[in-house]
């Protein structure tokens, strides 16, 4: 990975990491916990924020690698792309069903879980055939 795909992949994941931390901060302070439904949005938007977080620090950990050149490029990429589509899918699943939104997005959440196992799995492939490293 390149100079400037490191950028980007550093650029998305601190935009994951900025959403993430809003989201936590709305769970804490910007709902109403006398309510059952509060109390459960509340559930949704703490575990998606918290994997949201883990998995934008987990793309800049794999673009810090593919910089020392640590795991195998294209791979990286894969587990990359990986890693934001479960960003996406997962935590947002999560953060549509807080806030409302159709139950079906329970469903989609699981996808997204599959992609950062995915991801995980990948990373290790990418630094198994990494030659030379």
């Amino acid at each position: 990975m390149g100079g400037a795909a490191a950028k980007g992949w550093i650029v998305v994941a601190a935009l994951s990491g900025a959403i993430s931390v809003v989201v936590g901060a709305f769970a804490a302070h910007g709902l109403d916990l006398r309510t059952e439904a509060g109390l459960k949005a509340r559930e949704w938007l703490q575990t998606g924020s918290q994997y949201e977080m883990i998995h934008a620090l987990a793309m800049l950990g794999v673009a810090a690698l593919c910089t020392g050149g640590r795991l195998q490029d294209r791979l990286a990429i894969v587990a990359q792309c990986l890693f934001l589509a479960g960003s996406v899918l997962f935590p947002g699943a999560l953060y549509a069903l807080a806030f409302g939104g159709p139950r079906w997005f329970g469903a989609v959440a699981p996808i997204g879980g599959l992609a950062f196992i995915a991801g995980w799995i990948v990373i290790g492939i990418a630094a198994l055939r990494k030659r030379g490293a």
